[in-house]
């Protein structure tokens, strides 16, 4: 038996759900988004809350009785809350800054590095050091943030590159005489 599938998934004042099939679909100040359920699982509304059931015992229907309801709460906390990622830029001559729905890197190549911003997402550079990813949707804002760190990840020897806020960065040592 699952235990997160257990529990329910509080639905907060001002987040509107509605079952439709195999669809539950979620709106709330700050957007509408959808899941699709699988054939595993069945969902009901009960005292404001979502409650999933599994439909069988076996093992995948246990496993994907937890997942359904995990990806439920996200959703459900994306729209009450939204998500949000920051990296640091860390390196001489290393910046970000936002024009128009491009994000514009400067990390040492001989060219800007433009990403475009995804619908859904919203970035913003406080510090020309600084990225803040936020969004509605964990698996976008978590993608978004991983191809932005891809660019230039932070290498071992002097730490310079994009990283996430607070990541721990293990730096080697260099050559010795």
């Amino acid at each position: 038996m699952s235990r997160v599938g257990r529990n329910p998934v509080q639905i907060p004042k001002g987040v509107e759900v509605k079952l439709a099939g195999r669809m539950v679909m979620a709106k709330s100040k700050l957007g509408e988004r959808q899941y699709e359920l699988r054939e595993h699982v069945e969902v009901t509304i009960e005292d404001d809350k979502l409650v999933v059931k599994p439909r069988g015992t076996d093992k995948t229907t246990r496993t994907v009785w937890g997942t359904t309801r995990s990806q439920l709460h996200g959703l459900i906390k994306g729209l009450t809350e939204g998500f949000r990622i920051d990296l640091e830029i860390i390196g001489v001559g290393y910046r970000a800054a936002v024009e128009k729905n491009n994000l514009a890197l400067q990390l040492g190549y001989s060219h800007d590095v433009r990403f475009p911003i995804p619908t859904g997402i919203t970035i913003k550079c406080e510090k020309p050091t600084l990225i803040s990813i936020t969004g509605a949707d964990k698996q976008l804002v978590g993608l978004v943030a991983a191809k932005i760190r891809g660019y230039r990840k932070p290498e071992p020897y002097k730490g310079k590159g994009i990283r996430y806020a607070g990541e721990a960065v293990r730096e080697k040592e260099g050559k010795k005489k």
